[in-house]
C-alpha cells in the first residue's frame, strides 16, 4: 500500500468503520471526526512501513492507530482544551446534520443510555470518584481530599469503576463494531 491510489481505496473502504469505532468510544461525534482524520493522517504518513498484505491486516493496522489516537486524546486532551480556552480560541464546529448522522450511525443514544445504566450499577463511592476524576478532571490528590480518603484509595476507586464500565460496555462495543 505504498501508493496513494491504494491508500485512497483503503480510506474509502474503512473510513466509516473507523469513524463509528471512535464515536462509540468517545461518545462525541465531532471529536470522532477529528480523531478519524488524525488516524488516517497517521496511516498515510506510515503507509510505506506497513508490511501487511491483506485487507484484514490493513483494517487491524488502522484500528490500532485509531486506539492510539483515542489514548493520546485522553492523555493530552485536557491540557489542550485548557490552552485553547485560555487563548480564547475555538475550533470551527462540524455541521449539525453531519454530527446527527454520525451519532445515528454509531448508535450513540443507545450507548449513552447503557453507560448511564452501568454507572448506576457502580457503588456510590466509585461513581463519585469517577465524577471527580473523569468528568471534572481533578487531579488525584484533590479527588482524595474531596472523598476523605487516601490518594491510593481514590486511584483504586477510579480504576475499579473504569474497569467495571469497560467490562460491561466492551462486549457491546465489540458486537456493534462487527456489524
Amino acid at each position: 500500500m505504498k501508493d496513494a491510489d491504494a491508500f485512497a481505496a483503503l480510506y474509502n473502504r474503512e473510513v466509516q468503520a473507523v469513524l463509528v469505532f471512535i464515536a462509540r468510544r468517545t461518545l462525541d461525534a465531532e471529536l470522532a471526526l477529528d480523531l478519524t482524520a488524525e488516524t488516517f493522517a497517521q496511516a498515510f504518513r506510515g503507509r510505506r512501513a506497513f508490511r501487511g498484505t491483506s485487507e484484514a491486516e490493513e483494517r487491524a493496522w488502522l484500528f490500532t492507530i485509531a486506539r492510539r489516537q483515542i489514548g493520546r486524546y485522553h492523555r493530552r486532551g485536557a491540557v489542550e482544551r485548557r490552552a485553547l480556552e485560555a487563548l480564547g480560541a475555538t475550533l470551527p464546529p462540524a455541521g449539525e446534520d453531519d454530527l446527527r448522522e454520525i451519532e445515528e450511525l454509531a448508535g450513540l443514544d443507545t450507548l449513552r443510555a447503557v453507560l448511564g445504566h452501568e454507572l448506576e450499577r457502580l457503588s456510590h463511592d466509585q461513581r463519585e470518584a469517577l465524577r471527580l476524576r473523569v468528568v471534572e478532571e481533578r487531579p488525584y490528590p484533590e479527588v482524595a481530599d474531596a472523598l476523605g480518603v487516601s490518594e491510593q484509595t481514590a486511584r483504586a476507586r477510579v480504576s475499579r469503576g473504569l474497569r467495571a464500565l469497560a467490562q460491561a460496555l466492551e462486549p457491546r462495543l465489540a458486537m456493534e463494531d462487527l456489524r
